[in-house]
């Protein structure tokens, strides 16, 4: 009886090491990415897997050049529109500047706005962001983003990706920019629900693989070089969606197009570097505003430490600016350009982000900041104000008469009408020193409503999609805090519907 115990016994140890060996063997069909990858450290990505390049294949309905949000959005719309597809990332992660994003996404008339009470209309959504970006925007691209927005709030909330905490951003009259409910950074979050969304319906893909040339013949695309695992090779598709991301991070192309920021740092991710720009333009593709380069006023920029950008977001709960005067010098709710122009006029050029614990317990992305070493931290104002090296009369002095405004729900000062919910009162005290710098670029392929990619003539080439920061002409000569996140979404959207439509 004994013998027949120990027999049973080695059976199920037998069946364990089976079991076991099968499963390392199907993990070794995909490679992994640790966080503890200095580009994953930077945008606070977790652990993720992606395609082993063996599993290549010759031909795909679909290719996506590039994973950032715009990418992730593409591929799987293509997907759920029946089109056999493939992302290739020439960076060792996937995410490009969407990993970035720390503020949300804007929508109008969504359905947690109407949870929330608030009255928005597409119309004054369309209206603020023409404004914003000085009637220069491309009122079809405009419109179809707008329009569009709410439906992009829902299809991320059906795939479990929630942006129900709806605030203000700078430039909008109406609370409209939509983040995680944990007031977390939306860029992070974003991208890792599309990862997850991507790996459950089991889309491939590829990273370190650098798209090296979109393939044509007689002006129309048949599919992708690509450089990965040491070897280059070409790969058939009906369909090429670009999503390449924009230069920002380019220091020659920025000082082409804007001498002005030889000197500027940026927040962009280093494979920010145009290439998908110039792939497209080799095929004859068009670009519009490409000299439309937006500086962000609030970017963490001190000696020996990597620039990191400081949420619009954060100005939209209650936050305030203070300058080495410590004084208030501007309305914090206006738009980039003019935030940032106010901060630049300063003699110090540089100014603090000034908020207390009740915005702390409210935005999980300062988590990150303090992470970062970024943060000042006192009980007091006037403590805070002598480690920020700042008048703490006047700082003292300056926060009263904010509270009052915000009480008052009137700043006489400075004209602000937004982000006055909470008042600067509860200790702990926080202060982060800023500056501008290079945020994103405007301009991009010329696109119509369809993401076709466009020739100086007007016509489409044939087979080429593209879709978010790759793209101009959307924001015009200012992008608003938040149009960037819809942007990526409701055209990544757009461009893998219509790039399936054309594989079929």
């Amino acid at each position: 009886m004994k013998k027949n115990w120990l027999k049973i016994i080695a059976c199920f140890v037998a069946i364990f090491v089976l079991v076991a060996c099968g499963k390392s063997s199907n993990d070794s069909k995909e490679t992994k990415s640790s966080s503890s990858s200095k580009e994953e450290a930077v945008s606070g990505a977790s652990q993720k897997t992606y395609t082993d390049p063996s599993e290549v294949k010759d031909s795909y309905d679909v290719v996506v050049v590039g994973s950032g949000g715009a990418g992730m959005a593409a591929a799987l719309s293509a997907q759920e529109a029946g089109a056999d597809v493939a992302i290739f990332e020439k960076m060792p992660v996937i995410g490009g500047n969407t990993n970035k994003s720390s503020g949300g996404m804007n929508a109008s008339e969504t359905k947690f706005q109407k949870e929330q009470g608030i009255d928005d209309t597409n119309d004054l959504f369309y209206e603020e962001t023409l404004k914003g970006g000085k009637g220069t925007n491309n009122p079809e691209l405009l419109r179809y983003m707008v329009d569009n927005s709410a439906e992009a709030i829902d299809w991320l909330d059906g795939m479990g990706i929630t942006l129900s905490d709806v605030t203000f951003s700078g430039g909008f009259s109406k609370e409209r920019i939509h983040r995680p409910a944990d007031g977390s950074a939306v860029g992070g979050y974003l991208v890792d629900g599309l990862y997850n969304n991507l790996k459950e319906k089991k889309v491939p893909i590829f990273v370190n693989a650098d798209v090296t040339e979109i393939t044509d013949k007689d002006g129309a695309v048949t599919g992708v070089k690509v450089k990965m695992a040491k070897k280059t090779k070409t790969i058939s598709a009906k369909a090429v969606i670009d999503t390449a991301g924009g230069f920002g991070s380019n220091m020659e192309m920025i000082t082409e197009y804007k001498p002005e920021l030889k000197n500027y740092v940026t927040t962009n991710h280093k494979g920010a570097s145009g290439d998908g720009i110039a792939l497209a333009e080799k095929l004859g593709a068009d670009t519009v505003q490409m000299d439309q380069i937006q500086i962000h006023p609030t970017v963490y920029q001190e000696k020996g430490k990597d620039p990191f950008l400081v949420s619009e977001a954060i100005r939209g709960e209650g936050a305030v600016l203070i300058n080495a005067e410590g004084k208030r010098f501007y309305n914090e709710m206006e738009t980039r350009d003019n935030v940032s122009a106010a901060i630049n006029r300063l003699p110090e050029r540089s100014a603090y982000v000034v908020f207390d614990q009740q915005l702390r317990e409210h935005s999980k992305s300062i988590d990150t900041y303090e992470e970062k070493g970024m943060v000042i931290k006192a009980d007091s104002i006037e403590d805070l104000a002598k480690k920020m090296d700042v008048s703490a009369e006047n700082m003292t002095a300056t926060i009263d008469a904010w509270n009052k405004s915000v009480a008052a729900k009137n700043d006489s000062e400075f004209g602000r009408t937004t982000g006055m919910d909470r008042d600067i009162s509860k200790g702990p005290f926080y202060a982060i020193k800023i500056a501008p710098g290079i945020h994103h670029t405007m301009g991009g392929l010329k696109i119509n409503t369809n993401t076709e990619v466009l020739k100086k003539d007007g016509s489409a080439i044939p087979g080429l999609f593209a879709a978010g920061e790759v793209t101009g002409g959307v924001h015009g000569s200012n992008r608003i805090g938040g149009n960037a996140v819809a942007d990526i979404v409701v055209f990544g959207r757009q461009a893998g519907t219509k790039a399936a439509e054309f594989a079929k």
